[in-house]
């Protein structure tokens, strides 16, 4: 087989396409970019100046008008007179010339004596700095509603004080949306005063200084927000927003996306066209294993139906079959040797740790042995024994394994367990004490059903020990056994016979007890010596378990 030949057909048949995206989308995508930016570059910010500039025109006029009637020879006499006609007529000709500004006329005492343009002016003169351009929230009239204006006071003489301002209101706007081509809107204090008809107000959070490109509604504007130079700044600020409608770059954009698509369109079927056959044999291929796969889940062991590529796949199918034969027998002999041993020990070996020798763990081990069962033999045939003993040890190896312990071996009708073993846990006596008073009460059910059939009264005696053992595989290399072995294993054997001398039916030692006192409801027994040990052993009697 040629390795990597379907890595090969893959990524050319994925490249083809691929190459064809990456190649037609970053174009389409950087023209789009390009396009939009540059006109926000070029139009937004010239149509900004253009503003700025008309802006600036129209405080010049500002400072010619009010600067020509506070020095006009007839207007300080006319003011002192509080001559309304004069000071009418005087105003008229710079009206006429500037028809957006509004004129008004103040005594020295600040009240209103003559005003042009203006319906209701401001009854008293407002606090602004002579000279100075200002910024007027309702302009020069006295009406809330009306739009904010920019001002000029100019003292007259001593007689009083002239007022012209310029309303931003509709009229100027419109004005200034003709000469620029663009839409304008208005805030004052952070409300939106005023807006050309067409510009998109759902749009006016999203400008900023820099000029933002947004779209909605079939439409793509181009927002900025900005400051004229020129405006004056008081009380209040003036915010402007203007905003470029864009859309027409769309046209241009979807005649390149157009072009784009009709050669990704051609690549994507020629591609498609060239790997149809290829595509075809290794889905075929790779159908059969995932098919076999689903049945795998389902515990079902079912082979694969090569198919000839040439390549890994048909390497991959030959050994998913190889697989599927390998777990068969793996199953199998989980299967058998489950009937013989726990399943903490099966899964040790089958992890491949059979070298012999082992490691040192600290465990609890438990021995459970009936009492007077020889007596009870004799009365009964193998058949009846074998039985009775199957469901004794039923029920005891069932309170061992619901506490994590292991069944290490059966000894006649002796039951050892260990508890830590394969892998040692903190509570490991605590778990070892609950499954004997486990096995005490599951003993008296097993009785209590025992007893209408006839048969004797069972007995037993537990005996625990908490110490190190050496676990490991013992034996040769060609026959080995799961076990513990050391001088802990030997003392709760001891531990365990002392039980029928001592009448008891759970006895446990000093260190298991102080593992596990926390538990269980102690009654120490003193110390007692055992077979084999110098040293005497403290134990004690387990009552029970303590109430939650």
């Amino acid at each position: 087989m040629l390795l990597g030949t379907v890595r090969r057909k893959l990524t050319a048949l994925v490249a083809f396409s691929a190459l064809a995206a990456l190649v037609v989308i970053p174009v389409l995508s950087y023209l789009m970019h390009r396009q939009l930016v540059d006109e926000v570059d070029d139009r937004v910010p010239e149509a900004i100046h253009g503003f700025d500039e008309e802006l600036a025109d129209d405080m010049l006029d500002l400072r010619v008008t009010s600067r020509a009637l506070s020095e006009l020879g007839p207007t300080e006499p006319a003011l002192l007179a509080k001559d309304t006609a004069t000071l009418v007529r005087l105003s008229e000709p710079f009206h006429e010339a500037y028809p957006d500004i509004d004129i008004v006329f103040y005594d020295v005492s600040g009240a209103v004596v003559a005003s042009v343009g203006c319906d209701h002016p401001q009854p008293t003169l407002p606090a602004m700095p002579v000279g100075h351009r200002a910024v007027m929230p309702h302009g020069c009239e006295a009406d809330p509603t009306k739009p904010p204006a920019v001002g000029v006071v100019r003292a007259v003489g001593a007689a009083g004080s002239v007022l012209v301002c310029l309303p931003l209101d509709d009229a100027y706007f419109t004005n200034v949306r003709k000469k620029l081509g663009l839409e304008l809107a208005l805030q004052q204090s952070g409300k939106l005063s005023y807006a050309t008809e067409k510009f998109p107000k759902h749009h006016l959070g999203d400008a900023t200084a820099e000029g933002a490109i947004v779209s909605a509604r079939g439409e793509t504007w181009a927002v900025a927000s900005f400051s004229p130079p020129r405006m004056p700044k008081g009380d209040t600020t003036l915010q402007f927003t203007a905003a470029l409608d864009v859309s027409d770059i769309k046209t241009i954009v979807r005649n390149h996306t157009l072009f784009a698509l009709a050669i990704l369109s051609a690549t994507t079927l020629l591609s498609i066209a060239f790997g149809w056959r290829l595509a075809s044999r290794m889905s075929r291929a790779l159908s059969r294993v995932n098919h076999a796969m689903s049945k795998l889940e389902q515990q079902e062991y079912v082979k694969v139906d090569v198919v000839k590529t040439g390549d890994e796949l048909e390497d991959l199918a030959e050994g998913f079959n190889a697989m599927v034969v390998g777990l068969q027998e793996r199953d199998k002999l989980r299967t058998t040797m489950g009937k013989y041993m726990t399943e903490a020990v099966v899964a040790h070996l089958l992890a491949g740790e059979v070298e012999l020798g082992g490691k040192t763990l600290e465990v609890t081990i438990l021995f459970c042995d009936l009492r007077d069962f020889t007596s009870l033999s004799e009365k009964r045939n193998a058949q009846e024994i074998v039985g009775l003993l199957n469901e004794y040890f039923t029920e005891m190896v069932d309170c061992v394994i619901a506490e994590g312990g292991v069944v290490d071996k059966y000894i006649g009708d002796n039951i050892m367990a260990v508890f830590g073993a394969p892998v040692s846990r903190r509570d490991d006596a605590i778990h070892a004490t609950r499954a004997a008073v486990a096995m005490r009460a599951a003993l008296a059910k097993l009785n209590e059903r025992l007893a209408p059939r006839g048969l004797p009264t069972l007995r037993f005696g537990i005996g625990l020990h908490t110490g190190e053992v050496v676990a490991g595989n013992i034996g040769s290399a060609k026959r080995m056994e799961y076990t513990v072995i050391g001088d802990a294993v030997n003392l709760a054997s001891r531990l365990e016979s002392k039980t029928k001398e001592l009448a008891t039916d759970i006895l446990i030692s000093e260190a298991t007890y102080e593992l596990a006192k926390g538990v269980i409801e102690g009654e120490a027994f003193g110390e007692i010596h055992v077979k084999g040990r110098e040293q005497a052993v403290q134990i004690f009697k387990v009552r029970g378990l303590r109430t939650p």
